[in-house]
């Protein structure tokens, strides 16, 4: 896992550039602790940092390949995890290895197939190729849009980067957001390609991005198709527990420490049970962790979300897969620290209004990251199998929407409650999320025969497949690389997503609950109280203490009327929410505080030209 940069321009010659490749390489330190490397040839410059996972001494990038007709040059984020028996065939190719890298299986496969090598790839990856024997750079992101991947088309070539701040490193670009930039901040509907930057876009998954001196070309090597299922629910089960055998066994490779996230759902507790099965076989234990609150446990009051607290199942499925387990015990006053909020917003580049949810993992990772270098997380399972409760709620089955949306509103109020009247309508976000929608579920192909009913929930899973999990993926990545963690997400595995996309949903919910696929597949490595436990997401903190560090923060924001902050939220809106106490208890006037703050912050971090009309 690393983080690369680079710069391709053919009207210069970059290697009088190199304090602005440095620069760039240097932002992607947090993800690439372990080592630093940079290449320049002629008008193409790569950099990249490097956090080591396997072949500890072997794997240095950028890594070139000399060839009669020019070099070949790749720089790499990622794991391939079939990248063995790649290996094998390429050996058989007659190609020879110096290393025991995986980083050289995909610069000698791209040798051998170009960037058809994508389609032969199974993980997660963000990588570019320099090929000079054509001039041309050839980026490469994996099928889900694990691994993140953005780019800056430039008059004469282009910039790239892991993320926008390597990007905004390059003196060619201007810090900028418009209206549709903030129409995208504002929801949470991750419009395929938008990167909310003026001038950047991201790498599509499952997409190749060629830029050559004619120009910039896109093709799909992978989308989520629809296809019969002829599998009895017998057969499915089975094929679902052999799949994650697989993938788990796969996932374990690594030559430094490694753990699991153990959240004490129906996710986590499977990957965690299989994980430990199968070190135990090699006379291994797991090490697992989990994110707890002071005095939550203790004084948890269930709400419309979450019903029960998470440390009992942690602890029982502990128990049972017999791991070396550490809860991580955080307060609130260290969730509501404004260093940590600071933290979270240099990671994520944009402020994504996840609060103490986001804190709390990224002090999470930050504390794992002290102990291991890998970590197995459950994230995806929900989308994949059908977990989260719009799959149930009959308004969000119905709704001509994004269906998380409806809930969200219900639970933590619009966003736009604390836009200023005027920015809400220039930015008509209403209008934009159902332009959205209808573009999202336009090339959503249906099966002959299927009913309306299984081709509404066809439509419902794809929408959380290639929109919600990216935003969640994207969150998981930028917190744990903040810290040099690289977390694995064995539901994210294409096999297993195509597979149960697939699944009607008659099967995905046979009895009637949600993840029925999953909770069958693995009933018996699982304990009871696991298995029979309602769906419960991610925890957030109930201290009151926390919610009222968030009024005082706000208030000392208050005391400054001219921040640029106030250009986009109501500043009434705000007083009302930071010296209401019912505000503490509310989610919505909570969720609109925190909005708020990360607001401030972003623009003191970053300073964006904030172009509104």
């Amino acid at each position: 896992m690393c983080g690369i940069t680079g710069w391709i321009s053919y009207d210069r010659d970059l290697r009088s550039e190199a304090a602005a490749l440095d620069a760039m390489t240097e932002t992607m330190a947090c993800r690439g602790p372990d080592d630093s490397g940079t290449w320049t040839q002629g008008p193409a410059a790569l950099g990249h940092r490097r956090l080591a996972v396997i072949d500890l001494p072997g794997g240095r990038q950028p890594m070139t390949a000399g060839t009669p007709d020019g070099t070949v040059a790749l720089v790499y984020s990622g794991e391939t995890y079939n990248f063995t028996e790649l290996r094998a065939e390429l050996t058989g190719r007659g190609h020879r290895f110096t290393t025991d890298s995986d980083t050289e299986v995909v610069l000698r496969g791209y040798l051998e197939w170009g960037d058809a090598v994508a389609e032969r790839l199974g993980g997660m990856y963000a990588f570019a190729v320099w090929d000079g024997r054509r001039d041309a750079l050839v980026m490469i992101r994996d099928r889900m849009g694990i691994k993140p991947f953005y780019y800056h088309p430039t008059p004469d070539g282009v910039l790239f980067g892991s993320e926008p701040k390597a990007i905004l490193a390059n003196p060619l670009v201007r810090a900028r957001v418009g209206l549709d930039g903030l129409r995208e901040l504002f929801t949470m509907i991750k419009t395929p390609g938008h990167a909310v930057w003026d001038g950047m876009r991201e790498v599509e998954p499952g997409t190749v991005v060629t830029v050559d001196r004619s120009g910039l070309t896109t093709r799909s090597y992978w989308r989520l198709e629809t296809r019969p299922h002829p599998d009895d629910r017998d057969t499915t089960v089975a094929a679902v527990r052999t799949l994650l055998e697989d993938i788990v066994r796969r996932q374990l490779v690594a030559d430094v420490p490694r753990c699991t996230l153990l959240s004490g759902g129906l996710d986590s507790s499977v990957m965690t049970a299989l994980a430990a099965r199968q070190l135990a076989e090699r006379g291994e234990t797991v090490r697992s962790f989990a994110v707890d609150f002071a005095g939550q446990s203790d004084h948890f009051v269930a709400d419309e979300l979450r019903a029960t607290p998470d440390t009992p199942f942690v602890h029982d499925m502990a128990r049972l897969a017999r791991t070396d387990h550490q809860d991580i015990v955080l307060d609130a006053r260290t969730l509501a620290d404004p260093a940590v909020r600071r933290d979270v917003i240099r990671a994520r580049d944009l402020p994504m209004a996840f609060g103490d949810m986001d804190a709390s993992l990224l002090l999470l990772f930050r504390a794992v990251r002290d102990q291991s270098t890998v970590a197995l997380s459950g994230e995806s399972a929900d989308e994949v199998f059908g977990g989260y409760r719009q799959f149930f709620d009959e308004d969000a089955r119905r709704a001509d929407t994004f269906p998380w949306l409806l809930l969200a509103g219900r639970s933590f109020g619009e966003d736009g409650d604390i836009v200023r009247p005027d920015l809400a309508k220039a930015l008509d976000v209403g209008r934009y999320v159902s332009d959205g929608y209808r573009t999202a579920v336009a090339g959503i192909d249906r099966l002959d025969g299927e009913s309306d009913f299984e081709y509404r929930m066809r439509r419902i899973c794809h929408l959380h497949l290639t929109r919600l999990v990216r935003v969640l993926l994207d969150r998981k990545d930028r917190m744990s690389m903040a810290v040099g963690l690289e977390v694995r997400v064995p539901y994210c595995d294409h096999r297993l997503v195509e597979y149960v996309y697939n699944t009607p949903w008659s099967l995905k919910s046979f009895d009637g609950r949600e993840k029925s696929l999953l909770r069958e597949a693995a009933a018996d490595v699982i304990p009871r109280s696991v298995y029979d436990r309602v769906k419960s997401p991610y925890p957030s903190t109930q201290d009151p203490l926390y919610a009222r560090a968030l009024q005082d923060q706000a208030k000392e924001l208050l005391a400054r009327p001219a921040h640029p902050v106030f250009d986009l939220v109501d500043r009434e809106k705000v007083r009302l929410a930071a010296h209401r106490e019912a505000a503490v208890s509310t989610q919505a006037a909570r969720h609109g505080l925190e909005r708020t703050l990360d607001l401030a912050l972003w623009l003191d971090l970053y300073r964006p030209e904030l172009s509104l009309s």
